[in-house]
């Protein structure tokens, strides 16, 4: 029965919020648009936990931080509703499901992935992934890419990590930079993108309505900042220390703790920005997968609920199993501690953004000088996002030097379906699986 828009929900209890997080966490595809979709219609419009303008507000700050602006979301949400242990609970429920689920495909992958059926499922999906990440760089570039100036920046980074091969870190840097400045001499160029106040809507009162006052823990304060900051910041380093000291400062875990730490201060725009810095760390530098492994763990990433940057958990996975850090008889419980140390340094920077500095970059969000470097930096990440696209291509379509043109088919047919038909990702990858399991057993 749907409560009447003049009357305002009952107090959510920590147990209903449970329940709603851990359902969300097992359903959440499509990535953070879908991701952030569901949550709107579940929390804004049917529930009434919070009003559409406190929701868009929270979106708002989560697209200005590093990291996955879905999960900051929950998390965020969950911390207005029920303090620290609301946001820790949201946050961890929401990725949980995708990381036991990406643990049991990973190890199908690395104990059976030379099977037959299990080639041709991969042999369809990655094409569709090209698409994917095509169709991501349109999404994210007709939200961000306003003018000529952020258009160039973008056409700037994608030249600099395709044919320059500059790292990751540097074109993030130099954007940054480039937004610092501009803001100040051409702010109006590098204004922040989003929601009109006027397509802002009202589903009824809500549980956190625009003129509910801010919850006493929301508010800034500096002890609670540091209080929160060390908090987080101990925790990281005294994993890191345990993990050095029981496996050496040089192993492969230790190793993952401090790369996906960076990477996870990386991820501006997404998953799909970070994709590169991940694949020049764990390909290139570290050699815990291959390229071909690399392009496979992403396939999987898009079958699963959770936000994208969970290919980080296949990453480590994969690196600890091929490694053998416990020895050969134990390869699986050292791809499930790859994957655990990957996710827990990868997500730990992100409560503590929400938690410790909410409520201070929440109060500065509308200052063009502070947001116009995070403008910038969304520009480059459009250009780097195509260049990870090209990237995807050269592995797929060629083979030995040989055009594969089924490849290229598959992937022309996903790109129709996702631009023209808006065909959802799941189902998409799940035809192109099909696709590819018909195909590899005719050539077969």
């Amino acid at each position: 029965m749907t409560l009447p828009a003049d009357i305002a929900p009952a107090p959510v209890t920590l147990r209903m919020a449970f329940w709603y997080w851990l359902k969300l966490g097992f359903i959440s595809f499509g990535g953070p648009a879908g991701q952030i979709a569901l949550m709107h219609t579940e929390l804004v419009e049917r529930r009434r936990w919070i009003s559409e303008q406190r929701f868009l507000h929270a979106l708002n700050y989560c697209m200005l931080l590093p990291g996955p602006e879905a999960t900051q979301l929950a998390i965020y949400i969950g911390w207005l509703l029920h303090k620290t242990r609301g946001g820790i609970l949201a946050g961890l429920l929401f990725f949980l499901p995708s990381l036991l689920i990406l643990i049991v495909l990973s190890w199908i992958y690395m104990a059976y992935g030379t099977l037959p059926v299990v080639a041709g499922i991969l042999y369809g999906i990655k094409p569709a992934v090209v698409a994917v990440v095509l169709a991501a760089a349109w999404r994210i570039g007709s939200r961000t890419l306003k003018n000529r100036t952020l258009l160039a920046i973008a056409v700037a980074a994608f030249l600099a990590i395709a044919l320059g091969e500059l790292p990751f870190p540097l074109i993030v840097l130099v954007a940054a930079t480039i937004g610092f400045v501009g803001g100040r001499l051409l702010p109006a160029q590098f204004q922040v993108g989003g929601q009109h106040p006027d397509s802002r809507a009202s589903y009824g009162i809500a549980l956190i309505d625009d003129n509910t006052p801010t919850p006493a823990h929301a508010r800034f304060t500096w002890p609670r900042l540091a209080r929160v900051a060390l908090g987080g910041l101990a925790l990281g380093a005294g994993v890191w220390l345990l993990l050095a000291w029981r496996y050496g400062a040089a192993g492969a875990l230790a190793q993952m703790g401090w790369f996906f730490t960076k990477a996870a201060l990386m991820t501006f725009g997404g998953a799909y920005a970070v994709l590169p810095y991940v694949y020049q760390g764990g390909v290139e530098h570290y050699q815990w997968l291959t390229a071909p492994q690399m392009i496979d763990g992403l396939a999987l990433g898009e079958t699963t609920p959770g936000p994208l940057i969970m290919i980080v958990a296949f990453v480590g996975f994969v690196g600890a199993w091929s490694h053998a850090i416990f020895g050969p008889g134990s390869v699986l419980l050292a791809g499930v501690a790859g994957a655990c140390v990957a996710t827990f340094f990868t997500f730990l920077p992100s409560f503590m953004f929400i938690l410790a500095g909410g409520p201070l970059v929440e109060a500065t969000r509308d200052n063009v000088r502070m947001t116009a470097p995070l403008t910038a930096i969304s520009a480059a990440v459009v250009g780097v996002i195509v260049s990870l696209a090209v990237f995807f291509g050269q592995h797929v379509f060629v083979h030995n030097g040989q055009i594969d043109i089924a490849a290229i088919a598959i992937s022309a047919a996903a790109c129709v379906a996702l631009f023209r038909f808006k065909v959802g990702t799941i189902k998409l990858l799940a035809a192109c699986a099909v696709a590819g399991l018909v195909l590899s057993y005719r050539h077969g």
